[in-house]
């Protein structure tokens, strides 16, 4: 059983990837829904759109009557709850719950019933609130669904509609290297603020090739950031804001000499263009030190956002109120780390209010202060790990692989590289076979080792880059599988080599596939489907295909997926003679034995399996004979055959084993525990469990982590410890959360079914 995910858009094309540099600018890869609001009279008119609807000649919109007193009051209601937070901004439990039942009130009073069922079942991608100024006070992140709040259930920014014309300005054009500049405690009288610049400048010191850091601490005069500020395509800034009573063009940055004030900025910006990103974790003036939240924090704040959006400033991101020093460091260290992992401005800031609910709890209220202004879905760095570090996995039943990332056989590497003699000669073509060798023989470092040695000597080898990654992936190591499917595609793509770029394509779905990333998996695949069509690049259009279906199967459309494999396995029919096309035949069979299985249809399922396993042992293939018979297992454990099931559980995980395929072994475990569990062999269940969970702490794997909490779960209940299989749940759901909007709530439902027991 597989679990479907969304779909959110096209990549770029890895030409835009820049292999020096491999954390490159890197703009939008997601299409995000838009919740447009306008406010006209005594209603809003409101519409949620995916962004082709969005640039349609025609729109529909719904429409709400809009009382702007309850607004306000709901408004001022949420900003008096959060001021009962004590001094470090904890909320108690009761302080919580009416935020939650205020925000409830505030999703019910502004939104149409239509906006909110569009939003409900897009949970966990991207969102845009494209809003009128006047509605800027309105505390949209905190509207709450009856699950959760709208900034931790999107990757959340406002884009603002005014009156206003900003000047005609051009945007910044980032660096090839992108500067960043960090203002930490300006007036010397923030210790925490010092500390966080230094935490930052240690975390991008290791990324000194992607991004050049400035550090900048004593005597950050007005002069100074005038002068210096149009240089960088980042700034950070930890300090104190002034924000003037008297004139919001006065509010502004204190630096150790005064105020860079809004009136500042806007002439800064008739020169140059200012920097495509500011994040300011600032307080208020140390004049202010016990103020916190009222009606106008976030009308203060977006007074100095707009400053820099009118001036040229693509993406702000601002506190509306004073943030407390950890809570701060820790907010800001995870949003850099995401960032620069190759998340959405979005997504990286949806991720650091997570970790700092996380490590310090719901009740650090911290979490809710800050605002993005701008697209959250644009990237600043190249993706160098999968956009969602969790990522929806496989319930009980069916091995969490259907074919390895490695499932392209050592045929298709000879096929491609036959294809691509030119690689081959002189010495790093004997070295490359190599690592082949090393490879096939399961010593995945050393084949790594070859490889890394190759494109030393030969940095235009491609073919080094593909099998790096996919010794990556049996590893375990999908970050590092994935950036070496990128270097493959982007020196695929300057030689000329669409077949390459196509095959790049799919190890880079798969790779996603694999984190349960599906909708960028889908993404690659159909762009490989393009290229290879385009190119009549048979074989790999086949690939794509199948991959495809795998996808659909996951979406439970398996009449979609029956359609792409009976397409796949006629190409590969056709041109049987050739052995990488009968190897794809033998995949293409084994998928239509995972579909009827899907279905319950064990006969044809056995039928199917046993086609694939004939041409994999014919072709002398053992690579994806491992998930052949852990899938032929699982038929015989629906037959009730027992012993025969195990049998074929232990050879797949003896091919496993010698493969070092590290990557499948957790989901070995788990298919295995589940056996056990299912026979009632409770001890051999938590032992296979537990031996799950040892492999899942040393590599990337929160798919197989997600699956062995659950399956944890399930043997404590079998052992009527509910409370203990309730703590396990709720591990898994926090994973969830992130991921599957759907699995968070069937593990909710699964949590209050065994409360509700007590």
């Amino acid at each position: 059983m597989r679990f479907a995910a969304r779909m959110k858009g096209w990549p770029l094309s890895p030409s835009t990837y820049d292999r020096k540099y491999p954390m490159t600018i890197y703009p939008r890869q997601t299409s995000p829904l838009v919740l447009e609001v306008l406010w006209e009279g005594a209603a809003l008119k409101m519409s949620v759109l995916s962004e082709s609807e969005f640039s349609s000649s025609v729109r529909h919109y719904g429409k709400i009557v809009f009382n702007a007193k309850d607004a306000d009051r709901l408004s001022s209601e949420i900003s008096s709850i959060l001021n009962r937070g004590d001094r470090a901004s904890r909320l108690d439990e009761a302080g919580i719950s009416q935020l939650e039942k205020t925000g409830q009130l505030l999703w019910d009073h502004l939104l149409t019933r239509e906006a909110k069922e569009k939003l409900n079942s897009a949970a966990g991608g991207d969102l845009i609130l494209c809003l009128d100024e006047e509605l800027i006070g309105i505390p949209w992140e905190l509207l709450h669904n009856g699950r959760d709040f709208l900034c931790l259930t999107f990757n959340l920014g406002r884009v603002i509609r005014s009156v206003r014309r900003p000047s005609p300005l051009q945007q910044r054009n980032p660096s090839v290297r992108p500067r960043m500049l960090i203002v930490a405690n300006p007036t010397s009288d923030l210790r925490s603020a010092y500390a966080e610049g230094v935490c930052l400048r240690r975390h991008f010191d290791r990324l000194q090739q992607a991004l050049s850091v400035d550090f900048k601490s004593t005597q950050v005069t007005t002069l100074y950031l005038k002068k210096n500020l149009r240089d960088y395509d980042i700034v950070h800034f930890a300090g104190h804001c002034e924000y003037s009573g008297s004139s919001s063009r006065q509010s502004g940055w204190v630096l150790s000499d005064g105020v860079l004030n809004i009136q500042d900025i806007m002439l800064l910006s008739e020169t140059a263009p200012l920097p495509g990103l500011i994040f300011s974790n600032a307080c208020s003036s140390a004049r202010h030190p016990e103020s916190m939240v009222d009606e106008t924090s976030q009308r203060k704040t977006y007074d100095l956002a707009s400053a820099f959006l009118f001036a040229g400033v693509r993406h702000y991101i601002g506190s509306i109120w004073r943030i407390e020093d950890t809570p701060a460091e820790i907010f800001a260290r995870e949003f850099y780390n995401r960032l620069t992992a190759g998340e959405s401005l979005g997504g990286a800031l949806r991720s650091a209010r997570r970790q700092l609910i996380r490590e310090c709890g719901i009740s650090c209220i911290a979490w809710a202060g800050y605002i993005l202004y701008g697209d959250p879905s644009f990237r600043f760095f190249r993706a160098a790990s999968p956009g969602g570090f969790l990522n929806a996995g496989r319930w009980k039943g069916h091995k969490e692989k259907v074919l390895a990332g490695v499932l392209a056989g050592i045929l298709l590497l000879c096929s491609i590289c036959y294809a691509t003699g030119r690689a081959y000669q002189g010495g790093s073509g004997i070295a490359f076979q190599g690592a082949q060798r090393e490879f096939n023989a399961g010593n995945n470092q050393q084949a790594l080792k070859l490889c890394s040695d190759i494109l030393k000597r030969n940095p235009e080898f491609f073919m080094a880059c593909r099998l790096m990654g996919d010794a990556y992936q049996r590893l375990g190591k999908r970050r590092e599988a994935l950036k070496a499917y990128f270097d493959y595609a982007f020196l695929s793509e300057r030689q000329g080599r669409k077949r390459n770029m196509a095959d790049a394509y799919i190890a880079i779905g798969w790779t996603y596939y694999n984190t349960g990333e599906y909708e960028k998996a889908q993404d690659f695949y159909r762009k490989a489907a393009q290229i290879s069509s385009a190119n009549n690049d048979k074989l790999n259009e086949a690939i794509a295909l199948r991959k495809l279906a795998v996808w659909n199967m996951d979406k439970g459309n398996n009449e979609k997926a029956l359609e792409l494999l009976t397409k796949s396995s006629e190409i590969n029919r056709e041109r049987s003679f050739r052995k990488e096309h009968k190897y794809n035949l033998a995949c293409d069979y084994f998928d239509l034995g995972l579909l009827f299985l899907n279905k319950d249809d064990l006969a044809t399922a056995r039928i199917f399996y046993t086609k694939s396993l004939d041409l994999f042992r014919r072709l002398k293939i053992k690579e994806g004979l491992s998930d052949f018979y852990f899938n032929l297992g699982e038929v015989y454990a629906f037959e009730k055959q027992y012993q025969k099931a195990m049998e074929c559980y232990l050879r797949g995980l003896s091919i496993d084993r010698q493969k070092g395929n590290i990557a499948s072994i957790a989901g070995d475990y788990n298919m295995l525990g589940e056996l056990c569990l299912e026979t009632g062999d409770t001890q051999g269940a938590l032992s296979y469990f537990q031996q799950a969970l040892e492999v899942c702490s040393r590599i990337e794997a929160p798919v197989e982590l997600a699956a062995t909490y659950h399956n944890l779960a399930s043997y404590y209940l079998a052992r009527n410890q509910k409370n203990k299989a309730k703590e396990y749940l709720r591990q898994a759901q926090e994973i969830y959360y992130s991921i599957d909007s759907n699995r968070y709530r069937e593990i909710q439902n699964e949590i209050m079914a065994l409360s509700s027991s007590h």
